[in-house]
C-alpha cells in the first residue's frame, strides 16, 4: 500500500537548512513523498473575508489529498515561520482531520523546543494526528554542511521521521479501508 506524503517547509530561503532537512525526510519516506515549495504559492496573510485569496484553493487541495504531512520550519523569534503560519491559516479540519503529521524545527541557535510545541498545538487544533516522534535540529550549521548531514544522530532522527509519517499514513488508510460502509 502506497502513501502520499507531502512535506511543507516554512522557509522561503533557497538553500535553507529546513528545506535540506525536509529533503532528507522526504527521501527516507519514499517515492510517493514530495516537498511542496511555498514560494510557488500566492498565500497572502490570511483574511477571513478572503478565504480563497491567491492560491489558497490549490494549496488546500494538495494538503487534503495527502495521506500524511511533514511540516518543517525554521525558528523565528521562538516560534514557527510566518510563511508556514499563513499557509496553515488557510487550512482547516477538511485538510488535516486525522491526518498523520510529523514535525521538524531547525534552529540556528539553541534547541527549538518552544517552536515544536507551538506547531504541535496548531496541528492539534486542526485535528491532525501529530506523531510523538518529532525532530529538533539546534545549531543547524553543525548538523548540515554543503547540503549533507554531518551529524549521523540527527540524520537518523530525520530519516525516522520520514519513515514514521509513511507508516502512520498507511495504518490510517488500512483502517479506513476496513471500516464498514453505511448503506
Amino acid at each position: 500500500m502506497t502513501a502520499n506524503v507531502l512535506a511543507v517547509g516554512g522557509s522561503l530561503g533557497e538553500h535553507s537548512f529546513t528545506r535540506q532537512a525536509l529533503d532528507r525526510a522526504v527521501s527516507a519516506a519514499g517515492a510517493d513523498a514530495e516537498q511542496l515549495d511555498l514560494r510557488e504559492f500566492d498565500l497572502p496573510v490570511y483574511d477571513s473575508d478572503r478565504r480563497n485569496a491567491g492560491d489558497a484553493d490549490a494549496f488546500r487541495a494538495r494538503v487534503r489529498a495527502a495521506d500524511g504531512v511533514l511540516l518543517g520550519t525554521p525558528v523565528y523569534h521562538g516560534t514557527y515561520s510566518s510563511a508556514l503560519k499563513a499557509a496553515l491559516d488557510y487550512c482547516g479540519f477538511d485538510e488535516f482531520e486525522a491526518t498523520p503529521v510529523g514535525l521538524l524545527a531547525v534552529a540556528g541557535g539553541r534547541f527549538p523546543g518552544a517552536t515544536l510545541a507551538h506547531l504541535r498545538e496548531t496541528c492539534r487544533v486542526l485535528h491532525a494526528d501529530v506523531l510523538a516522534h518529532q525532530v529538533a535540529l539546534p545549531q543547524a550549521k553543525n548538523v548540515i554542511s554543503d547540503g549533507e548531514f554531518v551529524d549521523e544522530e540527527y540524520a537518523d532522527r530525520v530519516d525516522e521521521l520520514g519513515r514514521r509519517v509513511v507508516q502512520a499514513a498507511r495504518r490510517r488508510d488500512a483502517v479506513a479501508a476496513d471500516a464498514p460502509t453505511r448503506g
